[in-house]
């Protein structure tokens, strides 16, 4: 099977265009699976239904997310497809049905909130602004963590002629998007006062900084959006997500397009993006039975 599994990760990297995160979670739950197989000591040959729904009351003992184990599935099945398609046996897996995972609404912080957590940065050190400029940009793009952290000051070309930056988003797949005024600002301070303070003397490429002047990672966005969301006194649990989430929502309540919100966040299919317009509906619906004489 290992053999298999190279080749299908080579099929997904080369030809489908993954993202890096992607192929990981996908290499992740073919491991899984086999590591369940080898334990079991069953044959990838003799795999039957009863086999399958074993794996997925194992994930669930594991206290695996129902959106992970649905993600598990749908690995597995495009595996046996792929497998099949290359000249091997067929498997049942191919035709494996996910779980069927409840729409979650995407978590939008209110305006006020937003603007709480990025005005209490303190722009006086370096770190500070960085930090800024990275929830300043968060909020104004609605870029995806991955998409900030892989950000090169060479996207940053048409900042100041035409307020925009490229994102190159899942499968490398580059985007315009453009920038408020507020983090057009704050990214130019930052170019100008920060990132050369962090950068100490050393090249390179990568726009956002740690504090050795080497690319900030994924770990260290989580980090400064939590600090920093504390000391403002929001004590929820946010995301870099949340504030993705909270961009696509305050441009929907704002009048929006969808299709522009779809464009904006860099979604294949307008159908993901139609989640923000069941936030917003679910405000209408909360202000209509809280306000209408007749509704209470």
């Amino acid at each position: 099977m290992s053999s298999d599994v190279v080749q299908f990760i080579n099929h997904l990297s080369i030809e489908k265009g993954l993202s890096k995160n992607t192929i990981s979670s996908y290499r992740r739950d073919l491991s899984n699976f086999q590591i369940f197989l080898n334990k079991e000591e069953i044959a990838p040959g003799d795999l039957n239904t009863n086999i399958l729904n074993s794996y997925l009351a194992h994930l669930r003992k594991e206290n695996i997310a129902e959106a992970s184990i649905a993600r598990a599935v749908v690995v597995l099945r495009n595996f046996a497809r792929f497998c099949e398609k290359e000249g091997g046996i067929p498997s049942l897996l191919k035709d494996f049905e996910p779980p069927r995972v409840p729409k979650r609404l995407p978590k939008a912080l209110p305006i006020e909130t937003i603007n709480r957590i990025i005005d209490s940065v303190s722009i006086d050190d370096a770190i500070g602004l960085r930090d800024r400029t990275i929830l300043e940009l968060l909020y104004s793009t609605g870029a995806r963590i991955s998409e900030l952290v892989e950000l090169k000051v060479r996207d940053l070309s048409n900042l100041i002629e035409q307020q925009t930056l490229k994102l190159f988003g899942k499968g490398n797949k580059e985007r315009v998007v453009p920038v408020g005024s507020m983090a057009s600002k704050s990214l130019e301070d930052y170019l100008v006062r920060s990132r050369p303070m962090l950068l100490k003397g050393k090249r390179g490429e990568a726009l956002f900084l740690n504090s050795r002047g080497e690319k900030i990672s994924r770990q260290i966005v989580w980090q400064i959006i939590q600090e920093r969301s504390a000391k403002a006194g929001v004590n929820e649990h946010l995301s870099p997500h949340t504030f993705r989430h909270s961009f696509a929502t305050h441009l929907i309540d704002g009048g929006a397009d969808i299709r522009v919100v779809q464009e904006l966040l860099g979604h294949a299919n307008v159908t993901t993006t139609q989640i923000y317009t069941l936030v917003t509906l679910d405000k209408v619906r909360e202000s209509y039975f809280a306000a209408h004489p007749r509704a209470k």
